[in-house]
C-alpha cells in the first residue's frame, strides 16, 4: 500500500479553476442542451413507466416559449435603441424651428418679428391684440378687426408709435373681441424658436427655446421653418 502512487489519488481531486472551460453562455441553457436532457431522462426511464407523451411535450412547450421570451425581449431591446436613435434625429432637425406653443408670452430679438394666433370661438367683431412690455404698459395694438370663426395669424415687427424699434425682451400678448355684443378676452398663442434639444430624462424631448426656457415637445402645437 505505500507504493501507491499518489498521481492515481490526485486525480479525484477537482482541477485548477484554470483547468475549467469558460462558459461563452454564461451558464444559459439552449435548444441543444434541452434536447440533450431530455435525451437522457428518456434513456434513463423505468422501461414499465415510459414517459407520457402529453408530459414531453408540455416540457418542450415550454422550454420553446421561454426561449421565445427571451429572444423577444432582446429583440424589443434593439428595437427601443433603434426608435430612441430616430427620435434624437427628428429632435435635432427641429433646431432653429419656430415653433407654436400654449403661451401668452413672445420674444422680441430686435430683427425676427414677434408672431402669433388668435382663437375666435365665434364670429368677432373689434378684434385687436395688444402688445405689452414687462411693467405691463401697452406699446402697440395690432387692429384686425371682424374676424370668423376660426384662428388668425397676426404679426408685429417690433415698430413702436414713434417709428423707433422696441428693445429686445420677453413681451405679453393679449387679445380681446367683441362677441354677441360684449367684449371678451381672445386666446392668444405665440410663436418662439428653437435654441436646443434635450432628452433622455422621464420627460422626454424637450426643446429649448430662446427667452422662454424649456417646453416639453408634445405640447408644441405647431411646427413651421425657421426664419
Amino acid at each position: 500500500m505505500d507504493n501507491v502512487s499518489n498521481s492515481a489519488l490526485d486525480a479525484l481531486y477537482w482541477g485548477d479553476d484554470k483547468n475549467v472551460p469558460k462558459d461563452n453562455n454564461n451558464g444559459k441553457l439552449g435548444q441543444e442542451d434541452f434536447f440533450r436532457l431530455l435525451t437522457q431522462q428518456m434513456s434513463m426511464q423505468d422501461p414499465t413507466k415510459p414517459m407520457d407523451n402529453d408530459q414531453m411535450i408540455a416540457q418542450m412547450t415550454n422550454f420553446t416559449m421561454a426561449e421565445g421570451i427571451s429572444d423577444l425581449s432582446t429583440e424589443f431591446k434593439t428595437f427601443a435603441d433603434s426608435m430612441t436613435s430616430n427620435q434624437a434625429l427628428q429632435a435635432s432637425s427641429l433646431v432653429g424651428q419656430k415653433v407654436l406653443i400654449p403661451s401668452d408670452v413672445s420674444y422680441y430679438n430686435g430683427s425676427r418679428p414677434v408672431d402669433g394666433i388668435v382663437s375666435l370661438p365665434q364670429t368677432g367683431q373689434n378684434v385687436l391684440v395688444n402688445i405689452k412690455n414687462e411693467a405691463g404698459e401697452t406699446i402697440h395694438t395690432v387692429d384686425m378687426g371682424t374676424l370668423p370663426q376660426g384662428q388668425h395669424n397676426f404679426s408685429w415687427d417690433g415698430t413702436l408709435a414713434d417709428g423707433t424699434k422696441a428693445p429686445t425682451g420677453d413681451y405679453v400678448i393679449e387679445s380681446t373681441g367683441r362677441l354677441g355684443g360684449q367684449m371678451e378676452a381672445l386666446p392668444a398663442l405665440t410663436y418662439a424658436y428653437v435654441e436646443s434639444v434635450s432628452m433622455g430624462g422621464k420627460r422626454g424631448v424637450i426643446l429649448n427655446l430662446e427667452s422662454i426656457g424649456r417646453v416639453d415637445l408634445k405640447d408644441v402645437i405647431q411646427i413651421t421653418g425657421g426664419g
